[in-house]
This record gives C-alpha cells, structure tokens and sequence, in this order.
C-alpha cells in the first residue's frame, strides 16, 4: 500500500519534470535556424520542399505520368541526391582506401594461415594417403 502511495507522489514529480524539459526543448527550437556544417544544399531543398507542400496539388500533379516521366523523375532525384554527398577530399580518399587495403590484408592473412592450419590437422588425423 505504501508502494503505491509512493508511486502516485513520484508521478507527480515526473510531471513536473517533463514540465520543465518541455520549457527547455522551446528554447533549443530557436537555434534551429543555425546553418549546418558543409550540409547547406540540403537545408536550402528542405525549405523549398516545405513550401512546395503548402501549395495546393493540381490536377497534373496528381494524375498517371507515363513510362518516359517515370524514369527522367528518377533520373532527376538521383541527381539531386547526389548533390547532397558530402564527397570526400582526395586526402581522406586515400586515407580509407588504405585503411580498407590494410584490414582486407590481415584478414587474408588469419584466414590463410587458419586454412593452412586446419588442412594440417585434417591431415593427420585421417591420414596421409600418399
């Protein structure tokens, strides 16, 4: 009975908790206007995106596009996903190239010498047929 005496009262503390972070999240929301580091098409597509959907749709908009449509709108939206890469600079290139070299070689390695390993054993307890 005394538990839930003390769940009631605890309950009551995490409204006001909640309270408070919902205070605090409507001022974080005003420094959501900061610009984002080396993302800056992204924002500037977001803003447009937002304002195409409060347009209303028309007719054209919402009816069947034909097979030549379909794929020139694919076309179109890789492009624009494209343009929202952050393509890395020649320098960290070949920084994770090398990285990728050095970690398929190692791995090479302990499978090669694992292989070797088990066709060893294999062989000894069948049996060389030789």
């Amino acid at each position: 009975m005394a538990d839930n005496k003390r769940r009631g009262e605890d309950a009551g503390d995490d409204r006001l908790d909640d309270e408070i972070v919902d205070d605090v999240a409507d001022d974080d929301a005003s420094g959501a206007d900061e610009p984002v580091s080396r993302g800056g098409t992204a924002t500037r597509s977001r803003a447009r995106a937002e304002s195409a959907d409060s347009r209303p749709t028309t007719r054209s908009e919402t009816g069947r596009v034909g097979v030549f449509g379909r794929i020139a709108r694919f076309f179109r939206e890789v492009v624009a996903e494209l343009r929202k890469v952050i393509w890395p600079t020649r320098k960290e290139l070949l920084t994770y190239t090398a990285v990728v070299v050095t970690f398929v070689a190692v791995m090479l390695t302990i499978v090669g010498v694992l292989d070797y390993g088990f066709a060893k054993a294999v062989l000894f307890v069948f049996g060389n047929s030789d």
